[in-house]
């Protein structure tokens, strides 16, 4: 097998294999994974643009995969998943500074899952407080978890993802 070829199913491998474990963690705690004071606990999957760019699909995949799963209207699956994918492709721009990367997914999401809860759900809340639950959701999720995933992966980021982008 040629070299290009290899990279390819290796890169789509850790896509698809990101993708499904943000489906199965998504759904494996899905009373505290949706609504208006939510934390997903596959959010700390946004640290993974840290150590690939493969992680960019995988993320945005696997959200929109779970937010067709969870019952989420239309909007929410196009702009949850696409905040998403604006988070993770930021995240991986910002790869050289660890700490920086899970920043763009708590901004995006704060933003635009707010506005999607408040006037696509509308949640009779203040949108300012909204945002106050979404971002300290996103804050557990990508940057807690994430730190602690990241650090759990640094070690073996090679045998796991085949190859390094840091």
């Amino acid at each position: 097998m040629r070299k290009m070829d290899r990279s390819r199913i290796l890169y789509l491998t850790n896509s698809a294999a990101i993708a499904a474990l943000y489906v199965v963690l998504t759904l494996a705690f899905a009373p505290i994974s949706y609504g208006s004071m939510q934390v997903r606990i596959s959010e700390m999957l946004t640290i993974l643009p840290l150590f690939t760019s493969a992680a960019i699909p995988g993320l945005f995949v696997g959200c929109l995969i779970s937010n067709i799963l969870g019952g989420s209207i239309a909007i929410d699956v196009i702009f949850g998943s696409l905040a998403t994918l604006i988070g993770a492709a930021a995240g991986y721009l910002l790869r050289k500074n660890r700490w920086l990367v899970p920043i763009p997914s708590i901004i995006s999401n704060t933003i635009i899952v707010s506005l999607i809860l408040k006037y696509g759900y509308g949640i009779n809340i203040p949108l300012y407080l909204q945002m106050i639950y979404v971002a300290a959701g996103e804050i557990a999720g990508c940057y807690i978890l994430g730190e602690l995933l990241a650090s759990i992966l640094k070690p073996v980021k090679g045998y796991i993802f085949g190859f390094s982008q840091e």
